[in-house]
């Protein structure tokens, strides 16, 4: 649903880069040269990036219990 505060895979600290990343992405910047300028080298971070799919909007129309 959002994007993790740490990579799942060796630790590193991203979820701060995930609105800059989105920006630049909207903007018509390559996905691959975004990451680079953020400094997201290892292949697992990219990965969440990458694969990400927002799902909050559409999990916000149900009600809690």
């Amino acid at each position: 649903m959002m994007i993790p505060i740490r990579c799942f895979s060796c630790g590193k600290p991203i979820a701060h880069l995930y609105d800059e990343y989105n920006e630049k992405v909207k903007k018509g910047e390559e996905p691959k040269k975004a990451l680079d300028d953020l400094g997201l080298t290892r292949f697992c971070c990219r990965a969440q990036f990458v694969g990400h799919v927002d799902l909050i909007d559409d999990a916000a129309k149900f009600k809690k219990f």
